[in-house]
C-alpha cells in the first residue's frame, strides 16, 4: 500500500486540537503524527480542512448497502444493536474497505411479542442482507432462568455485547407490550458481565432507564423521551458510570420530524439514492405528544453530570415507516443536536471518536496516533468550531485505503 502524508490540515485527534500538520498513512495504520513527509509518500495537501478520526455511529440496523453509505461520509465503524452483523457473519465483508467496519450485539433479549415487534407491519419486517456463517440466536425471555441461558449462546454465536429491550410500547403507541422484568434483567446482566461482556439497553422511558440503571447496565443505547428529566435520573445514570446513546435524531423522528431539510442538503442528496432520500424525508412519527426541547435539556443535563456522551442515530432500512434517519448522514445531525444541547463542538466530536472506541472497546480506532487504524475524514472548514463544516467531506480513509469519488451511491 503507498505511504500517503495528508499534510498542512488541522488535526483533531479524538481529544484535542494538535499543533502537529503532518499525519503520515502507511500499511493500513497511522505510522506517524507529526515530523517530515517521508520520500516518495503521496502527499495530499489540507490546506483549509481539518483531519478527523473516522466516525463511529453507535446506535445502527445495518446491512451491506448501508455499510457502503455510512463510509461515504466519513462513517467508518457502525455499532449494530440488532441485527445480522456478528463475528462470523461479517467475515466476508471485514476486509472491504469500500464499506464501514461493523460490531453487532446480535438480537437483544426481549420476551415473545416484546419490542421490536410493534415496528413492523405484517409482512413489512426489512431484515437487510442476510449474511451466512454464524447460528442465528432469538434470545426470548421472561423468566431469570431463560435470560442467563441465553448469554453464552450469544457468546458463542459472536455478539460484540449484549442488549435487552427495555420497553412497555408506551412511546411507540403499543402501551402493555411485553416487557422483561427486573428480575429477568437482573439476572441477564449479570451473565453478561460474568461472560466478560459489555451489556446495553434499549430504554425509552425513565422507568426503563430506571430499572437498567439499577440492573447494572453499562450503557443506555437511547435516552428517555417520554417526560423531561429530574436531578435523580441524572444523578443515578451519572454514580453508574453508564454512558449514554441519546440518539436525538431517532427522538425527533418519533415526535414526527422528519429529516428533510438534512435531505435537502447538497452534500447529503449528491450521497444517497432516492430510496434513502424518501425515508431521511420521513419520520417514525409514533409519538408526536413528545418536546425535543425536553430531550436536548435531558442531554445538557446528563453532559453537565460528566456522563460520557455517544453518538448514534438508529438509522436501519430504507423504507419511510423507518424515516427521519439515514446511514452516515444522520450522524452529522446527530453531531449538531449535541452542540445544541450544550456541547461544544469539540466535545461533539469527542462522542462520535473516542468515547466510542474506548467504552466499546475499540483500541485500535477513535483517535489520531501513532499505530491507529488509518480509518480517517478529510473535511473543509474548522468542525471544532463549527460542527457544519463536518458535512464537508473532501476525503475519507478506511484503514489507509481513500474511498473513490461517488463510491457508495448506487443511483
Amino acid at each position: 500500500m503507498t505511504t500517503t502524508a495528508v499534510i498542512n490540515a488541522r488535526v483533531f485527534d479524538g481529544e484535542r486540537v494538535l499543533p502537529e500538520t503532518t499525519v503520515v498513512i502507511d500499511g493500513g495504520q497511522i505510522s506517524a503524527v507529526g515530523g517530515e513527509t517521508p520520500a516518495g509518500a503521496q502527499v495530499v495537501d489540507g490546506s483549509g480542512a481539518t483531519l478527523l478520526p473516522g466516525l463511529i455511529d453507535a446506535h445502527v440496523h445495518t446491512s451491506e448497502e448501508a455499510l457502503a453509505y455510512a463510509l461515504t461520509f466519513g462513517v467508518t465503524t457502525e455499532l449494530e444493536m440488532q441485527g445480522l452483523w456478528t463475528k462470523p457473519n461479517r467475515a466476508r465483508v471485514s476486509d472491504d474497505d469500500r464499506l464501514a467496519d461493523v460490531r453487532s450485539a446480535g438480537f437483544g433479549i426481549t420476551p415473545p411479542g416484546g419490542h421490536p415487534s410493534e415496528l413492523f407491519p405484517k409482512g413489512k419486517r426489512p431484515g437487510g442482507d442476510r449474511p451466512h456463517g454464524g447460528d442465528l440466536v432469538m434470545p426470548f425471555s421472561t423468566t431469570p432462568e431463560e435470560a442467563r441461558s441465553f448469554v453464552p449462546k450469544l457468546v458463542a454465536a459472536g455478539s460484540d455485547y449484549i442488549k435487552f429491550m427495555i420497553d412497555d410500547g408506551t412511546v411507540e403507541g403499543h402501551p402493555g407490550l411485553p416487557m422483561l422484568d427486573q428480575a429477568t434483567l437482573n439476572a441477564g446482566v449479570a451473565e453478561a458481565h460474568r461472560h466478560g461482556m459489555l451489556t446495553v439497553a434499549h430504554t425509552l422511558t425513565l422507568d426503563a432507564t430506571r430499572m437498567a440503571i439499577e440492573a447494572g447496565i453499562d450503557g443506555l443505547v437511547h435516552l428517555f423521551m417520554d417526560r423531561p428529566h429530574n436531578d435523580e435520573i441524572v444523578e443515578l445514570i451519572a454514580g453508574s458510570g453508564a454512558f449514554v446513546v441519546p440518539c436525538v435524531v431517532l427522538d425527533a423522528s418519533m415526535m414526527g420530524i422528519t429529516g428533510a431539510p438534512l435531505a435537502q442538503d447538497p452534500r447529503v442528496s449528491s450521497r444517497l439514492d432516492e430510496a434513502w432520500l424518501k425515508t431521511l424525508s420521513s419520520s417514525f412519527d409514533r409519538y408526536p405528544q413528545g418536546r425535543l426541547g425536553d430531550v436536548l435539556d435531558s442531554v445538557g443535563a446528563l453532559h453537565a453530570a460528566g456522563v460520557d456522551l455517544i453518538a448514534g442515530t438508529d438509522a436501519s432500512f430504507p423504507v419511510p415507516f423507518l424515516g427521519g434517519v439515514a446511514h452516515g448522514a444522520s450522524v452529522h445531525q446527530e453531531l449538531a443536536y449535541l452542540v445544541q444541547a450544550g456541547l461544544t463542538p469539540a466535545e461533539a466530536l469527542r462522542a462520535a471518536t473516542r468515547t466510542p472506541a474506548r467504552r466499546f472497546g475499540l483500541g485500535d480506532r477513535g483517535r489520531i496516533a501513532a499505530g491507529q487504524r488509518a480509518d480517517l475524514l478529510l473535511v473543509d472548514g474548522d468542525p471544532t468550531t463549527d460542527i457544519d463544516d463536518t458535512l464537508n467531506i473532501r476525503a475519507v480513509w478506511r484503514r489507509g485505503a481513500r474511498l473513490a469519488a461517488g463510491q457508495g451511491r448506487t443511483s
